[in-house]
C-alpha cells in the first residue's frame, strides 16, 4: 500500500495560498479542480483534490497523468480566478516530492548598524545578497520582516553577523589606540595566561538549525551530533535550535570543532532537501479526539520507521520523506473518518 501511495505522490502537486474561509470547502475544491483542468493553466484530468488539509490554505491536487504535473509546474504564475471569488489569488505550486517545509518569517533588527550604514542601503545590499528572500518595509525602529526558506535565512544571518563582527573589531582597534599603557600585575600573569589558553580551547562553534531538522537528526542520525573531544548541545527556541560545539578537553583544537560543525551542517542541508513536514491540527478537537489521533499516529508509526512523529497539545507534526508523509497522511485521514 505504501508503495502505491509513493507512486501516487509523483502525480500530486502541493498548492499553497488557497484563500481559506471565503467559501464552503467543497466549493473551493471545485474551483481548484476547474483551475487545474484548464488548458490555459497547463492542466489536465484531475483524479482527486484534497482540501482542506492539516495546513490552512494548502491543498493537494492529484492528476491522472504524471506528465501533467510537469506541465503545470512550468507555468510561471497560477492565479486562482472564479466569479465566486472576490478577486484573483496567486498560488504557489510545488511537486509533492519537493521539500515543503513552510516558509520561515523572521523579524530582523538592523538598528545597531544605524551609526555605520544608511539602513536603506544596507537593506538593498541584503536583498542582493539573498535574492530568494522576501523583505517587508523597513520600519522606523530599524526592524524589517524577512520571509523565505530556512537555509536562505541562515545565509543572511551569517552575512549580518560578519558585518557586526567587522564593526566590533574596528571598534576594538580604535579603542586600543586611545588606551594608556597599564602596569601588569606580575603575580597574576601566569594564572591569566593559563586561563586565556584554556578559554581558547573552550571556544565555541555555533550554528543554527531548523528545529524539526535537528530533532530528526537527533532521532535518526545521533552520531552526527557526537564527536570525540567535543561537547555538542542544542538549545531550542520555537522553530530554531542553536547548536553549540565546544571542546571537552584541553587537547581538542579549533580544527575538530570546525569539523564537527561541517558534519552537522552538511547533514542538515541534505535533510532539508529530502524531508517535508505536515501538521495535524488538533485545536478544534476535544480531549478524547486528541487522544484518539495521537494513539492512531503511534499505532501507524511502526509501519513508517523513517517518520518522526512529534505530538504536542494543539497539533501533531509529521516529518519524513515526501512519500512516507504522503502515505501516512492518507492512512490517518482514512482511519480517522
Amino acid at each position: 500500500m505504501a508503495t502505491g501511495q509513493a507512486a501516487r505522490s509523483t502525480r500530486t502537486i502541493v498548492i499553497a495560498g488557497v484563500p481559506a474561509g471565503l467559501l464552503q470547502d467543497d466549493v473551493m475544491a471545485d474551483i481548484l479542480t476547474i483551475h487545474f483542468q484548464m488548458s490555459r493553466n497547463n492542466g489536465g484530468d484531475v483524479e482527486e483534490v484534497t482540501y482542506p488539509t492539516w495546513n490552512e490554505g494548502v491543498a493537494y491536487i492529484t492528476f491522472e497523468d504524471q506528465e501533467v504535473v510537469e506541465s503545470v509546474l512550468k507555468k510561471e504564475q497560477h492565479l486562482l480566478q472564479d466569479k465566486r471569488l472576490p478577486r484573483s489569488y496567486p498560488l504557489t505550486v510545488t511537486r509533492c516530492c519537493d521539500s515543503v517545509f513552510l516558509c520561515v518569517t523572521s523579524t530582523l533588527n538592523v538598528a545597531l548598524f544605524r551609526h555605520h550604514f544608511v539602513l536603506e542601503d544596507l537593506v538593498e545590499e541584503m536583498k542582493k545578497q539573498s535574492p530568494d528572500l522576501n523583505f517587508g518595509p523597513l520600519q522606523p525602529d530599524g526592524q524589517i520582516a524577512v520571509q523565505g526558506s530556512f537555509p536562505a535565512l541562515r545565509v543572511l544571518r551569517e552575512f549580518l553577523l560578519l558585518k557586526a563582527k567587522s564593526l566590533s573589531e574596528e571598534g576594538k582597534r580604535e579603542g586600543k589606540s586611545h588606551q594608556k599603557p597599564r602596569k601588569k600585575l606580575q603575580e597574576h600573569r601566569g594564572a591569566v595566561e593559563t586561563r586565556n589558553s584554556w578559554n581558547e580551547h573552550r571556544e565555541k562553534q555555533v550554528l543554527v538549525l531548523d528545529t524539526d531538522i535537528y530533532l530528526y537528526m537527533k532521532c535518526f542520525f545521533p552520531k552526527k551530533l557526537q564527536a570525540n573531544d567535543a561537547v555538542i548541545s542544542g538549545v531550542t527556541d520555537g522553530d530554531i535550535t542553536t547548536v553549540c560545539i565546544e571542546s571537552a578537553g584541553r587537547e581538542a583544537g579549533a580544527a575538530r570543532r570546525s569539523r564537527a560543525k561541517e558534519i552537522i551542517e552538511s547533514c542538515s542541508v541534505e535533510l532539508q532537501k529530502i524531508l517535508r513536514k505536515e501538521r495535524i491540527c488538533l485545536k478544534e478537537q476535544s480531549r478524547g479526539e486528541k487522544q484518539r489521533y495521537k494513539q492512531l499516529c503511534e499505532r501507524l508509526k511502526a509501519r513508517y520507521p523513517g517518520l518522526l512523529i512529534l505530538p504536542y497539545d494543539t497539533h501533531i507534526d509529521v516529518v519524513g520523506t515526501s512519500a512516507d508523509v504522503f502515505a501516512f497522511r492518507e492512512e490517518v485521514r482514512r482511519l480517522s473518518r
